[in-house]
């Protein structure tokens, strides 16, 4: 199973965000443990760095990544991805559409957010984590 974890996910672990923060962890737990091969798009990475800049140093924020990025792939963009995202008008959020490009890209099985509104009309489902944890328990992927 492969699933692309959306920024606002990331964030919930690295800024221990209550009540999201177990959910989160144990997301990147199974993709730690290769359970599921997790994926984050490339752009996650800055904005994320932006995103921490109040809570953390830039050193603190550049071994926190670097963390993730042992733990996930990162899924590059490129000028196919970005000239895609712009003809696609299904949505609103051009970020979120690129995060659709990318797990797309990777053929994924889900995308992981909180915000799954903004991505009913992706060609990738998107799930809470919180029902992504619960579905997968059922198959063993999680305790």
């Amino acid at each position: 199973m492969r699933i692309l974890i959306d920024t606002n996910v990331l964030a919930d672990v690295l800024l221990g965000r209550d009540p999201y923060y177990d959910i989160a962890y144990d997301i990147l737990t199974m993709c730690a443990d290769k359970k599921v091969y997790g994926y984050i798009a490339a752009h996650s990475i800055p904005n994320l760095f932006y995103i921490l800049r109040k809570s953390m140093t830039k050193e603190e924020r550049r071994e926190a990544l670097k963390d993730i990025c042992q733990i996930v792939k990162v899924e590059g963009i490129d000028s196919f991805k970005i000239i895609s995202a712009l003809d696609n008008e299904d949505f609103v959020d051009f970020e979120d559409c690129l995060q659709e490009e990318c797990a797309a890209a990777v053929s994924a099985d889900y995308i992981v957010t909180r915000n799954t509104k903004d991505f009913v009309l992706s060609r990738i489902p998107a799930i809470l984590p919180d029902n992504f944890l619960e579905r997968y328990k059922d198959e063993g992927l999680v305790e």
